[in-house]
């Protein structure tokens, strides 16, 4: 206690630098801080991410430190993993039920001596940003500093005021979209709905578990889909109807945007008659991984085409190698931080979607990538162009100010601001949300601020164009 005392000024000074990732040179700086000062404050827009809808629903205490801040973060324990630190050991659960640590102050204690491990890395941006503004801690992590660290938090996490919609008010979201799946129930959100909170609360679409025939369970999961859109999934036409159907359904919970997963970016336009084939035959188990992939870019078609008649804004996230480690997979289930980029081809790929429906008033379809040479080679020009499509912010393993900039530089000059979207968070922790929002404005603001000391901007448009890029353009890019 007497280190904290000692450095702790009481406003996080000794974490945060007023002028982070801002550039050193003193007349660039001096223009990216007053481009931020403008919007700092701006309200959150979170079109998409991953945060659970139970807490805004029941509004609970969130556990102890551990359980927020490492056992659900695959940012966390895929770096602490990568230096021995075992996934039991962090309390990580298995699928067959074999024990973990349960004890969280050990697991954070465990962390607290690794957190070294972060330097330089965007995950102690936000970690720092929440342990300095959220609990007044001025100290940095350690071995050391552990167990005040545990109880700081602890003893806020006890107050009303740190629970989840407080949160939710104190962060200044005014939307935040969670994802579902396409058998949820969204009983969620409807005890949002139902409860009179004013904090807005939006679903998305993300029907990967019904559409690749490669996803375990598949089967089971489109029969499951039968029966709780009430259509007839035993033919392709039925199973065409159930997705209008739940997608209705998801829209009257406040969707504005279906999301998509695939491995790969490719597209399809099948006839009705290959496409019936193919289905019948994912049904009953026996596609080939090439048919499979073949009907998973058909139904990304099929989705466009439902989204002209619905409004539904299209997302497509393609290019990772998911659950990459078999045995973790295993042992661990999904999402366990062994999920890896690769090459995406997009010229090629999106073009039987883009001939189909790529012109088409009304279409909008954002695409994001985990491969960054195709940026400035085929996603700048592809969105420069096609009006249907918009580029996503930098995403996961370029949700970092070097992977902003890189975006920035890579994608203006032939798609401009004004068909990219603002940016999204694509988060499962809610305390790093405002961090992850503030290191994109700060990063957009030391951006524009080189392209006015270089004279290709002027001052004043840089200003509107920070604005945009921070609230307009993520508000009318997901219709929200």
């Amino acid at each position: 206690m007497a280190i904290v005392e000692q450095n702790a000024p009481g406003r996080g000074e000794g974490l945060l630098d007023d002028d982070r990732l801002f550039p050193a040179d003193s007349r660039t700086r001096a223009v990216a801080r007053g481009l931020y000062a403008h919007v700092r404050d701006l309200p959150i827009i979170s079109p998409h991410g991953h945060t659970d809808p139970r807490w805004y629903a029941e509004n609970e205490a969130f556990p102890d430190p551990a359980q927020l801040f490492v056992v659900p973060d695959h940012y966390v324990f895929r770096m602490l993993f990568s230096q021995g630190v075992k996934l039991e050991d962090l309390g990580v659960p298995t699928l067959d039920g074999t024990p973990v640590e349960t004890d969280s102050r050990k697991i954070w204690r465990r962390f607290a001596e690794n957190y070294y491990l972060f330097r330089g890395t965007p995950t102690r941006i936000w970690l720092d940003h929440a342990f300095s503004t959220l609990f007044d801690i001025d100290v940095g992590l350690s071995s050391k500093t552990a167990d005040f660290y545990y109880e700081r938090i602890a003893e806020r996490l006890a107050q009303p005021d740190y629970r989840p919609r407080a949160l939710f008010e104190r962060f200044n979201i005014e939307v935040i979209a969670t994802t579902e799946g396409p058998l949820d129930d969204l009983r969620w959100h409807e005890k949002i709905a139902e409860s009179g909170w004013k904090g807005r609360v939006v679903t998305a679409y993300r029907p990967d578990t019904v559409i690749d025939p490669e996803f375990q369970d598949f089967r089971e999961n489109v029969e499951r889909f039968g029966e709780i859109s009430g259509a007839e999934i035993g033919n392709f036409a039925g199973y065409l109807d159930a997705h209008r159907i739940r997608r209705g359904f998801f829209k009257s919970h406040g969707a504005t945007a279906t999301d998509h997963g695939h491995a790969t970016a490719r597209t399809e336009n099948l006839d009705r008659g290959e496409a019936e084939r193919l289905y019948q035959k994912a049904l009953k188990g026996i596609v080939s991984a090439e048919e499979a992939d073949v009907f998973r870019g058909h139904m990304l078609t099929e989705m466009a085409r439902m989204s002209l008649d619905d409004g539904l804004v299209m997302q497509i996230h393609p290019g990772s190698w998911r659950n990459h480690s078999q045995s973790i997979f295993t042992r661990f289930g999904r999402d366990k931080g062994f999920d890896i980029p690769m090459r995406t081809d997009y010229v090629r790929a999106l073009k039987p979607m883009l001939d189909a429906v790529g012109t088409e008033p009304g279409l909008s379809v954002i695409l994001f990538t985990l491969d960054e040479t195709a940026y400035s080679r085929e996603l700048a020009p592809l969105a420069g162009v096609y009006p249907s499509l918009k580029l996503g912010p930098a995403w996961w393993f370029f949700d970092s100010a070097e992977g902003m900039r890189r975006f920035r530089e890579l994608t203006t000059e032939t798609a401009g601001f004004y068909n990219t979207v603002g940016f999204n968070d694509d988060t499962r922790a809610f305390c790093s949300i405002p961090a992850r929002h503030d290191v994109a404005r700060r990063v957009d603001c030391a951006y524009l601020a080189q392209l006015v000391v270089t004279g290709r901007l002027r001052e004043d448009e840089a200003h509107e164009v920070a604005h945009d890029l921070t609230y307009r353009l993520v508000k009318e890019a997901y219709r929200l």
